[in-house]
């Protein structure tokens, strides 16, 4: 089942930024709203949020942006697309409301907390004919993007290997509400795992298989800011996940998320091929080195590494590019990057793995993707974004 990708707007509206009612004013919208305010692209116009002293702080932010009930929000005219900021429990529900509001949708991560959640999403966005867009776009930035231009130009040969670790003490030690990172749809694995997931997808592309295993250090948390300092949260989840991907192309990939360690040395991703390997900086940042080391540099003893510099990418992004990026596509009538179709087949990853982990043994996954359209450049996005954006009458 694939997107619509024809022009959505008549041809009068073809340059005009693109209406954006956020839900969700929690800790996020704030690097959401940064970028939003430097897009000439994109405009806030409407914002909903459970706690209406949120919403009316975030949409003063954004000149003649107003605060609303969600319903209000889905209803008004003025709004073309939902930015769904709400907690993960909450994606699916809020995005097919959306969509049957006849609104496209642009979706924090994860697209859903289940697979079945998520294949409701893409059919009712295919019905409707509407578009949805899903984080992590991180992988929009230069530090992904020039891994895959690598990758892409043959520089590393033929990948057939990865690792992908993510590991922290836990989110409680920074966050002042950090209840749903340790209930069913939160931990190491649905937090992070798709900032990991989706640039394994970008390099080395879909996954066929895994296996894995998982455990929790510890039954609660404390939390440790915010007026609930102290306060214990009970875990409800495993916090310590680590499997083994087999990517269809042939590649492995060994991934480790994990709240259950104090520190780390690992390298965030790196990548091997037949003739050299590849270091990608952080997926849960836009930038960052990429280093290569070449097969033929290598001495008999210690490795050497060469800083690529910035080849491909969306520069300054931000969070909110791949809502950035879905507008330009909107305009061009051409697909956007940070897709639903990617972001179900990784919901369907980690619930393969959770399964896997869970003594499934080897889980076969049920959907693939396709590699999204690479970024190329470096593009200036705010350049890219004001060629041709008027504003409305």
């Amino acid at each position: 089942m694939t997107e619509n990708h024809e022009p959505d707007r008549s041809p009068d509206d073809a340059g005009a930024p693109l209406r954006v009612g956020v839900v969700g004013a929690g800790v996020i919208s704030a690097q959401y709203s940064a970028t939003l305010q430097r897009l000439p692209h994109l405009r806030v116009t409407a914002v909903a949020d459970a706690v209406p002293e949120r919403a009316a702080a975030l949409a003063a932010q954004h000149e003649g942006a107003r605060s609303l009930p969600l319903a209000g929000l889905l209803a008004a005219d003025d709004v073309d697309v939902v930015l769904n900021l709400t907690l993960p429990a909450g994606h699916a529900d809020v995005s097919r409301q959306a969509l049957a509001a006849g609104k496209h949708v642009y979706s924090e991560k994860p697209l859903a907390t289940t697979l079945a959640d998520g294949e409701q999403v893409l059919r009712a966005a295919a019905d409707a004919g509407l578009r949805v867009g899903c984080a992590p776009d991180t992988v929009l930035g230069t530090g992904v993007q020039t891994a895959r231009a690598l990758v892409d130009a043959g520089e590393i040969g033929v990948p057939h290997a990865a690792t992908a670790v993510m590991t922290t003490p836990g989110h409680e030690r920074w966050h002042p509400q950090p209840d749903f990172y340790y209930q069913p749809g939160g931990g190491p694995l649905q937090d992070m795992g798709p900032y990991y997931l989706t640039t394994l997808v970008h390099l080395l592309g879909p996954v066929a298989r895994v296996t894995g295993a998982s455990t929790r250090s510890r039954p609660s948390r404390v939390v440790g800011s915010g007026p609930r300092e102290g306060e214990r949260v009970d875990v409800g989840i495993d916090t310590h996940v680590t499997g083994v991907l087999e990517h269809s192309s042939g590649a492995v990939t060994t991934l480790v998320m994990s709240f259950d360690t104090w520190a780390s040395r690992v390298p965030p991703v790196e990548v091997h091929g037949t003739e050299g390997s590849l270091s990608v900086p952080d997926p849960n940042h836009f930038d960052g080195a990429v280093e290569l080391a070449r097969a033929a540099a290598q001495p008999l003893r210690g490795a050497h590494w060469e800083d690529v510099g910035v080849r491909a990418g969306y520069l300054g992004a931000g969070r909110g590019t791949g809502l950035a990026d879905l507008a330009l596509a909107l305009r061009a009538g051409t697909p956007h990057r940070a897709g639903v179709e990617v972001a179900l087949h990784v919901v369907d990853v980690m619930s393969s793995l959770e399964r896997a982990a869970a003594g499934g043994g080897v889980v076969a996954t049920t959907t693939t993707c396709e590699r999204p359209p690479a970024v190329g450049g470096p593009v200036d996005l705010a350049s890219a974004a004001a060629q041709g954006v008027r504003g409305r009458g």
